[in-house]
């Protein structure tokens, strides 16, 4: 166990703050995290020639130095030892929130593992105000970010995401969109209400509200620019009145085999969305599939 005390500390090492960053108007970056560039020793960033324009616009002398997706560990390494030195340093991504769809867990991660304080700003990102102008149900919501690449593995994904009580959050780029719509379409079903929101806080922000039908064809009859937030209805079912539902003459076994076939899932997805559906414990799912065997 570890109790952080974030401004309270007489620790020498130094401090890792996760800043978030406009995502398309500068007017939300916050007073506070200008000020901490300016302080910090080091600003660690996704991609230096982007931040850079940032610093140029709120005259930020603080040096950069490169932590992304591929260089991440060899670079995470040198941070924590500067950190470990005494030095203070800022990790900023492209656009929102670092660590969340963005390169940062790993540095994080290796901070707590070495007690070394980390202090995370409020600020600017895509999931909640897309999730909040959407009309959906806000009280408890599921944010997954971008699907996986492979057709397999994505499909997987998108079967329990289908079965989903609450509202849930995707990320998409412009290029995969209508594709992404195509396969929620075929997963499902037409009637789902969803919302796309893209350009947010820009001169072209737009919200498109509908069912999953009308975006799919809304997309397919457009032009597609910026980056895509998708926000999806849940089933809206409780889960614990098993007499109204599909599987409730199934046993827990057949449940999970039911999706393997049916669905292509792999054991353990199946075990999962099998221990969402009965609102089970995922490792009493587990053993009784396993016994089986």
């Amino acid at each position: 166990m570890w109790q952080q005390s974030s401004y309270q500390s007489m620790d020498k090492r130094g401090t890792l703050y996760v800043i978030p960053t406009p995502i398309g108007n500068l007017e939300d970056m916050t007073f506070r995290a200008i000020n901490l560039l300016k302080q910090v020793n080091l600003i660690a960033a996704e991609d230096t020639r982007q931040t850079k324009k940032l610093c140029n616009h709120f005259e930020i002398p603080t040096p950069l130095q490169s932590y992304h997706e591929h260089n991440k560990f060899k670079s995470g390494e040198k941070l924590l030892e500067k950190l470990q030195d005494g030095n203070d340093i800022a990790l900023v991504s492209d656009a929102g929130m670092p660590g969340v769809s963005d390169p940062g867990y790993e540095l994080i991660e290796q901070c707590v593992r070495s007690e070394i304080p980390v202090v995370p700003l409020p600020g600017a990102n895509a999931a909640l105000p897309s999730l909040v102008a959407s009309g959906l149900p806000t009280e408890h919501f599921y944010f997954y970010g971008f699907l996986p690449r492979d057709k397999k593995t994505r499909k997987e994904e998108l079967g329990y995401l289908a079965g989903l009580r609450d509202t849930f959050i995707l990320y998409e780029s412009p290029h995969r969109i209508k594709e992404t719509l195509k396969e929620l379409h075929s997963t499902l079903g037409p009637d789902r209400n969803a919302s796309l929101a893209r350009e947010l806080t820009k001169k072209y922000e737009e919200i498109i509200r509908g069912n999953v039908e009308e975006l799919y064809r809304w997309s397919e009859t457009e032009s597609i620019r910026g980056e895509f937030c998708i926000v999806i209805e849940g089933t809206g079912e409780i889960k614990s009145q098993s007499e109204n539902l599909w599987w409730s003459s199934l046993s827990v076994v057949d449940h999970v085999e039911k999706y393997i076939a049916e669905q292509g899932m792999s054991s353990k997805d199946a075990i999962k969305q099998t221990a969402l559906d009965r609102n089970l414990p995922k490792r009493d799912v587990y053993q009784a599939y396993h016994v089986k065997e």
